[in-house]
């Protein structure tokens, strides 16, 4: 298990300096000037020489990686162009509200998952219309469910909020930045209460593909886990359906699930950024959205870094997660 660990560690750190090279050189070769771009147009030209040897870019090209590298490693990501502040700082204020809206709906899509899938492979009363139901919201654009979400819960019925976090003056500021968890720890159950309620729509709208995606998997899993041996042998025991489905079911079945509920994630950290600008969520959509019309490659390029990270480590914890669940897989 530590040479699986140490393994999948590698590989992630190998798949980070890869994605940071990649970085590295789309900034220097598919920008315009980025000392232009901080000093103005109206800056001469003994000030652009100046700042540029400043900056240390004159120096030869891989010189620039190693310092940029090293800066990564540190935390350093450089200046935004559009602020005028460290982008550590700028994806520090915007992080706890992209990971709250993310977290909310990976849960949402887990037990939407289960539902499907085990109402389906036990054939449940109402299975087959709730199958229906998430397929066709799965199937659908995140953008396109989102604005219909915003049309039909706050237009027409008035029952959900359809921008931003919360609609209190005073919301708490800290410790963590998810509005949810301060909320909690300040005691102001008015504010915990209004968060909710402006996360139900994003986080269900975001947890709709994955849902679906994952719960197709661990329903074929366990139609086939079903009908094993093993499975039979339980049922003749005089087991019960819901003991087998816990104790030699669920476990042989959720190998394959685990591997979809990490690729999914990692795919909705793409989908937030979509979904975030819809609801005006103050999270990276909205930062990277503001971004990119600026040229603001330094802003950019430091939430890839961030999301990449995430998805890599999210992918390393599945990998070593599934081959706990089934040791005989191979990794």
């Amino acid at each position: 298990m530590i040479a699986l660990i140490l393994k999948r560690i590698g590989a992630a750190a190998l798949i980070m300096a890869i994605l940071t090279a990649l970085l590295f050189w789309l900034q220097r070769f598919a920008t315009g000037d980025p000392v232009r771009a901080r000093l103005g147009p109206g800056a001469s030209q003994a000030v652009v020489d100046a700042t540029r040897e400043q900056l240390g870019l004159n120096d030869p090209l891989l010189v620039q990686y190693f310092r940029y590298l090293g800066g990564v490693l540190h935390g350093d990501l450089g200046m935004s162009l559009r602020t005028g502040r460290p982008v550590q700082s700028d994806l520090a204020m915007f992080i706890p509200a992209t990971a709250e809206l993310t977290l909310v709906a990976f849960v949402l899509a887990i037990m939407l998952a289960a539902l499907f899938a085990v109402a389906s492979a036990l054939r449940w009363p109402g299975g087959r219309a709730f199958r229906a139901l998430l397929t066709v919201g799965g199937s659908i654009p995140s953008f396109l469910v989102a604005i219909a979400g915003v049309i039909l819960f706050y237009k027409y019925m008035g029952i959900l909020p359809a921008t931003g976090r919360t609609s209190l003056p005073d919301p708490p500021t800290g410790p963590t930045g998810m509005l949810t968890v301060d909320s909690l720890l300040s005691g102001r159950m008015d504010v915990f209460s209004d968060a909710w309620t402006h996360l139900v729509l994003p986080g269900v709208v975001l947890a709709l593909g994955p849902a679906l995606a994952i719960g197709r998997v661990l329903r074929s899993s366990i139609l086939t886990t079903l009908m094993s041996d093993h499975v039979r042998t339980a049922r003749a025991i005089g087991l019960s359906e819901l003991s087998v489905m816990a104790r030699h079911v669920i476990r042989n079945a959720i190998g394959p699930a685990l591997s979809m509920a990490g690729l999914q994630l990692g795919l909705m950290f793409a989908s937030v950024l979509v979904v975030e600008t819809v609801f005006a969520w103050p999270g990276l959509g909205q930062y990277v959205a503001l971004s990119i019309p600026v040229d603001d490659f330094p802003a950019t390029a430091g939430v890839v870094l961030v999301l990449a990270a995430g998805y890599v480590a999210i992918n390393t914890v599945v990998d070593i997660l599934q081959a706990s669940a089934d040791p005989r897989i191979v990794l």
